[in-house]
């Protein structure tokens, strides 16, 4: 919901922190990175950032997660910082093992081609893109994200 802009999302973060006022993998990993979330869905990518700062801590530790990860790395396309956002990207396919268990992976090979674009690497950003493509050519070709993808690349050859 969240990364759809629902505001339905930030009822629920606040439900959650109501709840559990104590528990820090709530306080300081779910409501950041839904909020985060949200914002990112807004265009507000100043905010994501500053948003997601608490996850920092935590990155790729005990819970095991690339959402904040991802969602920062987002919000530096949105403020056209290849860098940055190349970082955060890269950050996550260095974790193997939890890209076994998250959809965030593979489309981190596409935000990397975005973001290598973004920075005038066509060679780098052709290779992402080929990644992206690799893992999903079973995929519905009709799903908006592989359709831009698709596009994307087309522009880069």
């Amino acid at each position: 919901m969240a990364a759809t802009g629902d505001i339905r999302a930030a009822k629920i973060a606040d439900g959650l922190a109501d709840r559990f006022p104590s528990n820090t993998a709530v306080h300081e990993i779910q409501l950041p990175i839904i909020r985060a979330a949200l914002e990112v869905a807004r265009g507000n990518s100043g905010k994501t950032i500053e948003v997601l700062e608490p996850t920092k801590r935590y990155e790729f530790g005990w819970l095991g997660t690339v959402i904040p990860n991802y969602i920062r790395g987002q919000a530096y396309l949105q403020q056209k910082k290849g860098r940055e956002a190349e970082a955060e990207f890269q950050k996550i396919l260095s974790h193997r093992w939890l890209c076994a268990t998250s959809a965030h992976c593979a489309v981190s090979h596409l935000q990397l081609g975005r973001a290598y674009t973004l920075e005038g690497d066509k060679s780098k950003a052709r290779t992402a893109y080929q990644d992206f493509l690799a893992l999903w050519k079973d995929a519905d070709p009709d799903i908006p994200v592989l359709k831009e993808a698709k596009a994307e690349y087309a522009k880069l050859q």
